[in-house]
């Protein structure tokens, strides 16, 4: 099976600049579907039809990140790095995070996910997969990043490649960390670094080439 590896020597994080704050608390909008097989309990959701609904509007050199035609853009114009925005709240510990994240442009080498228990920029997991058909699990410790599946990410044939949209979903229970892409289940792990709960959100990420585009849209988050 074919393998891609993560490079994660100049992994760069928009921090502060790339993620809501406890200040700015997104409100609840009724979710326009995107399916995934996930049930349970809605926390919360955003289908971004609001631009007022407390998701960052930001713009620098390296990134944008804002509302547009009815979803949240992320942007990367700089390669090796990985741009992130969260919603703001503080989640219970068991969390199933799903979005809808379609690749408007840019290489297909890169990375296209979900976070869940972000305890701060330097803290969380993250779920993702590439638009040339790989995916993985991994963790973002003390400003270092950890693959948890294996060195490398792994071919999935779940991932619709190229300029297209897939429905990625993470379960975060317990100790246990799943990827589902359209429904599909692709990865599966177990760790104990973060149990406690945190904020949730959703990732992008160019590579070698820079101007990645992703428009992300039908962001849940539920009790499973």
């Amino acid at each position: 099976m074919n393998k891609k590896v993560f490079i994660a020597l100049v992994f760069l994080v928009m921090g502060a600049l790339a993620c809501s704050t406890t200040t700015l608390l997104p409100t609840t909008k009724p979710s326009t579907g995107g399916g995934g097989g996930s049930s349970g309990t809605i926390l919360y959701q955003d289908n971004f039809t609001d631009t007022n609904s407390g998701w960052l509007h930001h713009q620098s050199p390296n990134s944008t990140m804002d509302y547009v035609s009815g979803g949240y853009h992320i942007y990367v114009t700089t390669t090796d790095l990985l741009a992130f925005a969260t919603a703001g709240q503080s989640f219970q510990s068991n969390v199933s995070v799903e979005v809808d994240a379609a690749k408007t442009a840019g290489p297909d080498d890169n990375y296209i996910g979900v976070i869940c228990r972000y305890q701060d920029e330097y803290n969380f997991y993250f779920f993702a997969i590439s638009s040339d058909g790989f995916a993985g699990i991994a963790m973002y410790k003390a400003n270092t990043m950890s693959m948890l599946t294996g060195s490398n990410f792994q071919a999935s044939s779940a991932i619709n490649q190229g300029a297209a949209t897939n429905h990625i979903r993470a379960d975060c229970i317990a100790n246990t960390l799943t990827l589902y892409v359209n429904s599909q289940k692709v990865d599966s792990i177990t760790d104990s670094t973060f149990t406690v709960g945190g904020d949730a959100g959703f990732l992008a990420r160019a590579n070698t080439v820079s101007g990645v585009d992703i428009l992300f849209s039908n962001f849940l988050v539920r009790k499973p």
